[in-house]
């Protein structure tokens, strides 16, 4: 999606003072961690955190951009360079890791959907390198699906392997809306999103952003990103203008979990923000945005 421009020059001049200053973000549960500068990462859609090698994120870039895997230190420098072989990139929109009998995986989503015209869509699961060198990646398998009724701008994707499901939340409609998917290969069959919830509590922009911009104060509250923690106990949640941490209780699933109000923050200073990943131990979040430079930022929750 095009950056807005008045995301640009605010963010710009907020992480001028932060360098100037070298002081932490004004949020108490978010400190700057690290910028990504290079030029093949300017339209980050995606972070994941490795859990093959440690300080290790995984990011993807949505349509326009090659199909690349990239792996990056949590300070933002580039690793390594992965071209991806057996997918293209119509509108990668998240990526996320899980392990699954014994191995590590990351699942790419293109699901995409600006124009509201995609009924379709594809997730790609790769079984995460164990080496960090430029190379290329097939798909272990790849998950066909579609709306049940009709079309989904989905940017927002998470897998709770443990259940054996995707999850999948909308970016536009209010209040957003939680689909599932099997998670296991479908072996070639299609297969049919299913709204399992609503999430609830999700922040509007507040009222001096509605009177002074209305369009920037529309994109607010819609959802860019989603993560399950290692515990598989919270789904965090991204919009433009909030992070938001849904709790499951034991015995629940997560259209109950979701129905209540989230425990939720403000975005630290991250233009468009788009990229949201537990780290691997489950102490935190990392978050950063489609902008060059982007800053990663890493998000320490109230759990």
């Amino acid at each position: 999606m095009p950056i807005h421009p008045r995301l640009r020059l605010p963010a710009l001049a907020a992480l001028c003072l932060c360098a100037a200053a070298c002081s932490p973000p004004s949020l108490p549960f978010a400190r700057l961690a690290g910028l990504i500068t290079s030029g093949d990462l300017d339209e980050v859609s995606g972070l994941a955190a490795s859990h093959v090698h440690d300080d290790v994120l995984w990011a993807i870039e949505d349509s326009g951009n090659p199909a690349r895997l990239y792996a990056m230190s949590r300070r933002g420098r580039v690793l390594a360079r992965y071209k991806v072989e057996g997918a293209k990139n119509t509108d990668w929109e998240d990526i996320a890791s899980f392990d699954l009998d014994g191995k590590h995986y990351l699942m790419v989503a293109d699901t995409g959907d600006n124009g509201g015209l995609r009924r379709n869509f594809v997730l790609h699961v790769f079984e995460e390198p164990k080496t960090l060198q430029n190379g290329t990646l097939k798909p272990a398998w790849s998950i066909r699906a579609r709306w049940a009724d009709g079309p989904r701008d989905c940017e927002a994707v998470a897998v709770d392997a443990a259940a054996g499901k995707v999850l999948l939340v909308s970016k536009k409609r209010k209040p957003p809306e939680l689909f599932a998917l099997p998670l296991a290969d479908p072996h070639g069959e299609w297969r049919e999103a299913r709204r399992i919830g609503r999430l609830a509590g999700v922040p509007e922009a507040d009222a001096d952003l509605q009177r002074s911009d209305p369009k920037l104060a529309k994109l607010s509250p819609q959802v860019t990103a989603a993560d399950l923690s290692p515990d598989g106990r919270t789904l965090a949640v991204l919009t433009y203008g909030s992070v938001l941490f849904y709790a499951r209780k034991a015995g629940e699933d997560w259209g109950e979990a979701v129905a209540r109000a989230p425990e939720a923050h403000d975005v630290p200073l991250i233009p468009q923000a788009e990229a949201l990943a537990w780290s691997k131990g489950g102490g935190g979040l990392y978050a950063s945005g489609e902008f060059s430079p982007a800053p990663i930022f890493y998000l320490s929750p109230n759990r």
